[in-house]
């Protein structure tokens, strides 16, 4: 598992893959995506989750990540595509951006749970969406087996250990350190600690937002586990997704499609 957060190459390609087979399809049953389409991913990397509304034609196309490090990978990935010049990408804090204009979608995958203060983040992402416009986020609820993304150790053992990310915080770094993994590392998997989310936090922050859920299924197996591990995606029992306690171990990820009701005249 580790391989694929190390070659950015081989994730940029996983990231397109999932999305032209599960993201999109998921997307076009609220939203056409169409060339008129306007698209800004919040958190982007290296863009492979924008690549295939590239393919469809989309006019405006603009990626953000706060990694100066994985926008200049992005860069140089669109270099070598055709059209891949179309695509705007900015290295910076997400709040600085409140210039880059308005969009008709906004996705976030699999960054909503890196996000400090969420409340604050939500409420800002707002003001980005156009008038009609809509917001998809997936993310893997933090109870779930890796919900503290612990593959990402370099350590094979700690990589393949569910649900260690729910020990006690100090019994937690203590396992990490013992495992071999950098001070680095440990405080980038401490701060996942203390931003991951739970679905039941999620869906109060959606609604003291003002959002309304369009759409939003609950996966058992990741659709991305399947161009990962060969694994057929399988959504959750609809019974078990509402027993809180249950959904948040078992669910891999959410797909959640959410936008602001529009004001009566």
């Amino acid at each position: 598992m580790h391989e694929r957060h190390t070659d950015r190459e081989l994730y940029f390609r996983e990231q397109s893959h999932t999305t032209r087979k599960h993201v999109i399809p998921f997307i076009q049953a609220v939203i056409p995506v169409t060339p008129s389409l306007s698209v800004l991913e919040i958190g982007c990397g290296e863009g492979g989750n924008l690549l295939p509304f590239l393919e469809l034609g989309c006019s405006r196309i603009t990626g953000i990540d706060i990694s100066e490090y994985k926008i200049g990978n992005a860069r140089r990935f669109y270099s070598l595509i055709p059209g891949g010049e179309k695509v705007e990408f900015i290295a910076s804090d997400i709040y600085d951006c409140s210039s880059t204009g308005k969009f008709d979608l906004i996705i976030m995958r699999d960054v909503f749970e890196h996000i400090h203060d969420q409340v604050r983040f939500t409420g800002f992402v707002r003001n980005l969406l156009a008038p009609g416009g809509v917001l998809f986020i997936a993310f893997p609820p933090w109870c779930n087996p890796f919900g503290g993304h612990q593959q990402v150790c370099d350590s094979r053992v700690l990589s393949r250990m569910p649900w260690i990310h729910l020990l006690p915080r100090f019994i937690y770094r203590i396992i990490l350190r013992t495992g071999g993994e950098s001070p680095a590392r440990i405080e980038g998997l401490m701060e996942i600690r203390d931003t991951g989310i739970n679905l039941g936090r999620f869906y109060r922050i959606i609604k003291k937002e003002g959002f309304s859920f369009l759409k939003k299924s609950l996966w058992f197996v990741n659709p991305n586990f399947e161009i990962k591990f060969g694994l057929r995606p399988r959504l959750l029992p609809g019974f078990i997704g509402g027993i809180p306690v249950l959904r948040n171990f078992l669910a891999t990820t959410g797909y959640f499609i959410i936008s602001v009701p529009r004001q009566e005249p």
